[in-house]
């Protein structure tokens, strides 16, 4: 059904090229996995069951090309930051970290765009697995049991793998934090 499928497109278009976006931080790419994701939908919507929710269905499908994208290219090539700003502003809705209208004061919101800068380049440098985590619950808020349905693993190894991954951001944002960051 053409019109179902807009709907579907419409609904999860912005959260598909928000996930990708934060997988191979490049828009270019970002777009051209977000327009695949669709194509796969489509072509395999068939195959969806309704065992999970269907964001868990076409997340996993995003996140999989997402690091097909990143073993691909071998590297990945990050955004300007000024484009970083802008897709952080807007995503969400209110500024969020990168901006406050109410905070004029020059040196905070430069230690938060420094900080922001920062981790940003931490979660880069992240192998796709750990990046995949870390995306999936601290961006976008997943449960561990969606996170399992979705990487098709254990919750036992979601957790492990976001323990890895946030020590790995600890141990890289430490210098800059003067080691004041703790993992949970």
């Amino acid at each position: 059904d053409p019109t179902a499928f807009t709907q579907l497109v419409e609904k999860y278009q912005r959260r598909v090229f928000s996930v990708a976006l934060g997988m191979v931080k490049n828009q270019e790419d970002a777009m051209d996995i977000a327009q695949d994701t669709f194509i796969k939908v489509h072509r395999y919507i068939g195959n969806f069951q309704g065992a999970s929710s269907f964001y868990t269905w076409i997340y996993r499908i995003v996140v999989n090309l997402s690091i097909d994208h990143i073993r691909r290219k071998g590297r990945h090539v990050s955004m300007d930051f000024d484009d970083a700003l802008d897709h952080h502003e807007n995503a969400a809705e209110g500024g969020g970290v990168m901006s406050n209208p109410l905070d004029i004061n020059p040196s905070k919101v430069m230690g938060r765009k420094e900080l922001a800068l920062k981790i940003r380049e931490a979660v880069d440098e992240l192998p796709p697995y750990h990046r995949a985590v870390i995306v999936m619950r601290e961006i976008e808020g997943m449960s561990y049991s969606d996170m399992a349905k979705t990487m098709k693993i254990s919750k036992g190894t979601i957790m492990s793998r976001l323990h890895h991954a946030r020590q790995k951001l600890q141990r890289a944002l430490s210098g800059y934090m003067d080691g004041d960051l703790k993992v949970e």
